[in-house]
């Protein structure tokens, strides 16, 4: 059994972690602690993993805990800068981290059909990125938007990428890639439900994660796309 603490376990995507990891006879919720928590260093030494959903600074903080603890973590936090990201790269040198901008299965495979319709449609084609996610979400456009603009870009090797974004209600994450041309257009589009399928994937990270003696890891690592 696997003993994980899951940081900013009051916000949507926290709470709902720990309640699934509750069910899951694999893994032990040992502590839970909110982002602001005054000593969070308890939990994550009590711990084999960290999962993280936080705001950026109270991330790069606990990601300083994990290092000095030589803790795994999973990091779903967006809105990192690049400064951020750096730290996270250079901290995987001495502990494994499950870091992406999106944790769902669905999504991920997204991510790859992505690619292989920008290699095969090629530079004939536009793309555009349309996002739409809750009023509450912070960020924008989401993490998930840019990771497929730079797929896109990576693959086609020209042009940024524009994004639309919408923050309205009580939408969970919806994101659609149009590929367009003079003589047709091609439309992928994932569609969250509920925000179970962002949670199932971490704790899936956790259970990878924990195996791992240190580099820096995704979602396609995990599911082995």
């Amino acid at each position: 059994m696997i003993k994980i603490c899951i940081s900013g376990s009051t916000g949507k995507m926290g709470s709902r972690i720990v309640e699934l990891a509750k069910e899951d006879a694999d893994l032990r919720v040992c502590g839970a602690f909110d982002a602001v928590e005054e000593n969070p260093e308890q939990f994550v030494e009590a711990a084999e993993c960290l999962i993280e959903f936080t705001a950026p600074q109270a991330t790069i903080d606990h990601l300083a805990l994990c290092e000095k603890h030589k803790k795994p973590m999973v990091i779903g936090t967006t809105g990192l800068s690049d400064e951020e990201r750096d730290k996270i790269k250079a901290a995987s040198a001495k502990i494994p981290i499950v870091f992406s901008p999106n944790m769902s299965v669905g999504v991920n495979l997204l991510f790859k059909l992505v690619a292989d319709a920008a290699k095969v449609l090629g530079t004939d084609y536009s793309v555009q990125i349309l996002e739409a996610h809750h009023s509450q979400k912070k960020d924008a456009p989401s993490g998930t938007a840019k990771e497929i603009a730079r797929i896109v870009k990576e693959t086609k090797g020209n042009g940024e990428v524009p994004i639309e974004s919408v923050r309205e209600g009580d939408i969970v994450g919806e994101h659609t890639v149009t590929f367009e041309s003079n003589v047709d257009l091609v439309e992928i589009t994932h569609s969250a439900k509920t925000r179970d399928i962002f949670v199932k994937g971490a704790l899936a990270a956790a259970k990878f994660v924990v195996t791992q003696k240190h580099g820096l890891f995704t979602m396609k690592d995990v599911l082995a796309l």
